[in-house]
């Protein structure tokens, strides 16, 4: 696909330059014709001059969902209510998306093929949209992906709450390190120069600390800056993804917490997608594309074949040896009884309360241990700068 830069003009005479992806700029041409547009000219845009769309809000997203299944709900046709909303969307971005969307419904695309060719679309709204067009229930399949992520949104404020203060703490921790090497020692060890005295080691080694910051400080904030943004680099390809969520989950307490955290969203979204309608197959494969772990989403995948050759998908999923064996025994009572989509919320429930539980009592202690370590990072410190000036004292008493 490439990219266009269409220069259009609508019924009212409004003349707009919208960006569009398609195969030939005949097509994209073709596609605003059919529409009712007047096109004036579709020029490709060049690999250096492009940009690429910013991924939608969620929060933005939730509002236009919740108002696109109001007015459907009060009557108005899809592609009345696609044309109010976007031209109500203060979002730029997202406006000329919903754009785009109602000028591809226009020339007869399904609104879930018209969403999925934005290319920020959520994968579980464009397949649960999907599954509503093909079951002719539309209005249900998207009040359950409300449902769904007004949950997950909650979930996923609440754990960023908990992780505030903690984080605030440690900053402090640093801050006031910072503080003392470069403003304190230096003047300690300018007091030191002037008496002559023969300094502990403890001390030496502070006040060496101290003048190396202050010699070369500036030339490791540039060099700290670039290996940051070297190992964000190598954290977004596919290596370096898979081995940080390798270490994350072989991490003592806080990788059961990630596990979990991570089962308990793709329970969700695989109920969410069962429950609309979709067959279990590709309920799976969306499900496994929605979650963060590589690990996890691996093993979803290696068990989609299992479920293919016509085994259960509690049987599927222990032989990953990956999902927790609680899961695995509710998702078996679920499949025994019929009632698989229920038992998956019921699972994700489970854990997400186990999450918060989980980081609730970490956080009782990481708090405390943060404070401790502030307070020995001072305490060493002062130590380290009066020990001489005790040492002088009694010298001077003796």
């Amino acid at each position: 696909m490439n990219e266009f830069t269409v220069k259009i003009a609508d019924e009212r005479g409004r003349i707009q330059e919208q960006v569009h992806s398609a195969a030939t700029a005949e097509e994209l041409r073709s596609r605003f014709t059919q529409a009712g547009y007047h096109v004036f000219s579709v020029n490709q845009r060049s690999a250096l001059g492009g940009s690429t769309k910013k991924k939608i809000k969620l929060d933005t997203f939730l509002v236009f969902n919740q108002q696109f299944l109001t007015l459907i709900r009060a009557g108005l046709p899809i592609l009345g209510s696609l044309d109010l909303l976007s031209r109500r969307q203060k979002d730029l971005g997202f406006q000329a998306q919903l754009e785009d969307v109602t000028a591809r419904v226009k020339t007869g695309q399904s609104l879930s093929e018209a969403f999925d060719a934005q290319g920020t679309t959520p994968l579980v709204y464009t397949t649960t949209l999907l599954a509503g067009e093909r079951s002719g229930n539309l209005e249900e399949v998207l009040q359950r992906y409300l449902d769904f992520q007004r949950v997950s949104l909650t979930f996923r404020k609440k754990l960023k709450a908990s992780l505030i203060y903690p984080a605030f703490l440690i900053v402090m921790v640093v801050c006031l390190f910072i503080f003392l090497i470069t403003f304190v020692v230096p003047r300690f060890a300018d007091l030191y120069n002037q008496l002559g005295t023969k300094l502990p080691s403890l001390t030496l080694a502070l006040l060496a600390l101290g003048q190396n910051v202050q010699h070369y400080g500036i030339y490791a904030v540039p060099v700290i800056a670039a290996i940051i943004w070297l190992a964000v680099r190598w954290a977004k390809t596919d290596a370096g993804d898979a081995l940080i969520d390798r270490v994350r989950i072989a991490l003592p307490v806080l990788g059961q917490v990630w596990l979990k955290y991570q089962v308990g969203l793709f329970s969700r979204t695989l109920s969410t997608l069962l429950t609309g309608g979709l067959p279990l197959v590709p309920s799976l494969e969306t499900a496994a594309k929605s979650i963060e772990s590589k690990q996890i989403a691996k093993a979803v995948y290696s068990s989609v074949e299992t479920v293919r050759e016509g085994k259960g998908l509690s049987n599927s999923l222990e032989k990953t040896k990956v999902f927790p064996e609680l899961a695995i025994e509710m998702i078996e009572v679920g499949e025994s009884t019929g009632a698989l989509p229920q038992m998956l919320n019921s699972v994700a429930e489970f854990f997400e309360e186990d999450v918060q539980t989980s980081l609730a009592a970490i956080m009782s202690l990481i708090e405390p241990l943060i404070l401790i370590v502030m307070g020995v990072v001072v305490v060493i410190v002062l130590i380290a700068l009066y020990l001489p000036i005790f040492s002088l004292n009694s010298v001077g008493g003796g």
